[in-house]
């Protein structure tokens, strides 16, 4: 779950690092006021969860409380990666002496939380690491023992050379450490982490992910989330028990299992596709998991060509037969549906489906050429 900057913001804040003040609001009228309470020179910043903000257009500075209104008048309604803004975050226009940045992940190889600085911030990381990962530098940090005091200050000695800044920097790196445990965030980053001309260390930035895994423990972390700035289809899939995830193909897959989802995404592209999405039905023999699932893929206009690709152990295959025939009764295809099936129940299913009208074929690598013969053809 992403939380908005505002909300990490909050959260950084309360932890007792240094973040300047700002005020969230919903109208230009609103950040006018806003601008006069914060001392007239301010930063407007749509408040979507997409990145790019900037280049979009939904960042912007304003000299007066005045121009503060006509910019947020400008950012508020406008679409930034198919979200539409609807407020915007006013924050007073600081000074900026240096920039670096930091930030922790969750690093799946060595199953520890790492801490990562670089002196290149205000620009994305990912840019940093292609064009000069000599300089990020990382710690993995023990869970069992947190970010010790001695390994916060070797990193901030790699962003500051005056003491007193560097003892700050690691202040702040043992504080974000915490908000990212006590959060159960995958991710958590301060960009640009900046100094001041009078010497001061402040976060100008902050974005959060939560680990959706961790919401059931943290009600109050839930309890953020903004279902207005995620895309529909995945607000909708979740609600559903799925696990789905929105790609820039023409092949739709539906398929059960994560393993098998994305060794079918991968024959999809062997074979010349692109996927549409990564959709896992899970291991439940829930009829109405498929007709969620259909109904998702189907609101999908790029979607050229539908394949199921199922492979029945708890599954079972005449389960989702059975979700497929109910889902096109209440609303009929208007695009080509190739169907793999495998497994527990396989022969019930092929007569349901055959009665239904659909074929059904056992072969992964023939469905998929299928579907994706099927996807040029109606491009």
């Amino acid at each position: 779950m992403n939380l908005h900057e505002y909300q990490a913001r909050a959260l950084l804040k309360a932890a007792g690092i240094p973040v300047p003040d700002g005020e969230v609001v919903t109208t230009p009228e609103e950040a006018e006021a806003a601008a006069r309470r914060l001392g007239g020179k301010v930063v407007i910043k749509a408040q979507v969860h997409a990145g790019g903000r900037g280049k979009a257009g939904g960042v912007k500075l304003a000299g007066s409380p005045e121009e503060a209104r006509a910019r947020a008048r400008d950012i508020l309604g406008m679409t930034i990666k198919g979200l539409v803004v609807k407020r915007v975050l006013v924050v007073p226009a600081a000074e900026i002496a240096s920039e670096s940045y930091a930030g922790i992940i969750v690093d799946r190889a060595s199953q520890k939380p790492v801490v990562m600085v670089s002196p290149a911030g205000g620009i994305d990381i990912e840019e940093v690491a292609a064009r000069t990962p000599e300089k990020i530098f990382r710690v993995a940090v023990d869970p069992r023992y947190g970010l010790l005091p001695h390994q916060a200050m070797g990193l901030a000695f790699k962003l500051y050379r005056q003491i007193d800044q560097v003892r700050a920097a690691a202040r702040i790196l043992e504080q974000l450490y915490r908000v990212f445990i006590d959060a159960g965030a995958s991710l958590v980053e301060i960009n640009p982490l900046a100094t001041t001309p009078d010497g001061k260390v402040l976060a100008l930035d902050a974005k959060l992910v939560v680990d959706d895994n961790e919401l059931e423990r943290r009600p109050e972390i839930a309890a953020m989330r903004d279902l207005d700035s995620e895309a529909p289809e995945e607000v909708r899939a979740r609600e559903a028990g799925l696990s789905y995830i929105k790609l820039d193909g023409t092949v739709g897959c539906c398929v059960n299992g994560a393993g098998l989802a994305m060794a079918t995404m991968d024959l999809v592209k062997y074979y010349g596709g692109e996927p549409a999405n990564f959709l896992d039905i899970g291991g439940s023999s829930n009829p109405q998991k498929v007709v969620a699932a259909l109904e998702i893929i189907t609101a999908d206009k790029n979607v050229r060509v539908i394949l199921f690709n199922i492979f029945g152990g708890i599954t079972r295959c005449d389960d989702v037969a059975r979700g497929i025939v109910e889902a096109t009764g209440k609303t009929p295809l208007d695009r080509p549906l190739v169907i793999r099936l495998t497994g527990t129940n396989e022969d019930q299913a092929v007569a349901i489906l055959k009665e239904a009208g659909f074929s059904a074929l056992t072969d992964m690598d023939e469905a998929v050429r299928q579907a994706v013969a099927l996807a040029k053809e109606r491009a």
